[in-house]
């Protein structure tokens, strides 16, 4: 019987594009960095902006225009919810707190999760969300 590999290794590409001066490759994210990267570009992508999957992504740039209040705050952590639910399966997500803050007119986001596959503590992605158009 094959031994079943539980460890993986997960690689992104930097969105800075910037060169490593010693291989003279594109800078990579690895593990951590790369399943947060990942999980921050798929709340900030629109539904329909990316070719070929137009279900890609999440409402939560449209969600920000709504008045900031408690209720705006749990439509956007439902839609962070199922968003990485459905789009992110290298994660076990433990929470989504989304704190609104009236003086700054911003939703203070942290993601709590762990990473499948790998052996890692438990990870914490935090962000503040502000309608900028």
């Amino acid at each position: 019987m094959p031994v079943e590999r539980i460890s993986k290794s997960f690689k992104d590409v930097s969105m800075s594009f910037t060169i490593n001066p010693l291989t003279s490759d594109l800078i990579a994210l690895k593990n951590e960095s790369a399943i947060a990267r990942s999980l921050r570009n798929l709340i900030l992508t629109d539904r329909g902006e990316r070719f070929f999957n137009n279900n890609l992504g999440s409402r939560v740039n449209s969600i920000l225009f709504e008045s900031l209040d408690y209720i705006t705050a749990s439509s956007i952590k439902d839609e962070i919810e199922t968003t990485i639910e459905i789009y992110e399966p290298r994660v076990e997500l433990l929470g989504v707190d989304c704190n609104p803050n009236f003086d700054s007119n911003e939703l203070n986001v942290r993601i709590r999760y762990n990473i499948i596959g790998i052996v890692a503590q438990p990870q914490q992605l935090s962000f503040a969300l502000q309608p900028t158009r």
